[in-house]
């Protein structure tokens, strides 16, 4: 059992070297595709939260529909962008958490947990990908990363 441990630890270090790399990354990309397609939707197609501004929470539901619109829209979009490159990741990932939350109350609880009925079982593994992004950020194979080590810590 001696002669394992090393390399059990070895190829735990390995990994954790790798997780602290690309770990984070594919939550990253794939949070951005979700979140990217989304806001391609909402670029194309017709303003419905006039339909839904009542179930908005407070504050969201007092904002002009039109600024809703406009801000889901822009705000899936860009955040998409800076996922995918990890640049203001905590930024853009509270923003999505944000988004994520007033959907969730405004169009999906309502409807009980199953995708299928339009229920909030995306929202909820949207929102737990989105806290290790915000708590740990975006992971080392990132702008973030790159402008903290060049430029030191906070």
């Amino acid at each position: 059992m001696n002669r394992l441990s090393p390399c059990i630890a070895r190829g735990l270090h390995t990994l954790d070297l790798g997780g602290a790399w690309i770990g984070l990354l594919g939550i990253r990309l794939l949070l951005a595709y979700e979140f990217g397609i989304a806001g391609l939707e909402k670029l194309r197609g017709e303003n419905w939260f006039a339909d839904i501004q009542g179930d908005f929470p407070f504050p969201f539901s007092i904002v002009p529909v039109e600024l809703s619109w406009f801000l889901a829209t822009w705000t899936e979009l860009i955040s998409a962008a800076a996922l995918v490159i990890g640049l203001g990741t905590r930024f853009w990932a509270v923003s999505l958490l944000i988004l994520d939350i007033v959907a969730w109350a405004s169009v999906h609880g309502a409807n009980g947990y199953n995708v299928c009925d339009n229920g909030y079982k995306l929202p909820l593994i949207y929102a737990l990908m989105l806290l290790p992004l915000v708590l740990s950020g975006p992971g080392r194979l990132s702008i973030d990363h790159w402008i903290r080590t060049r430029f030191g810590r906070v």
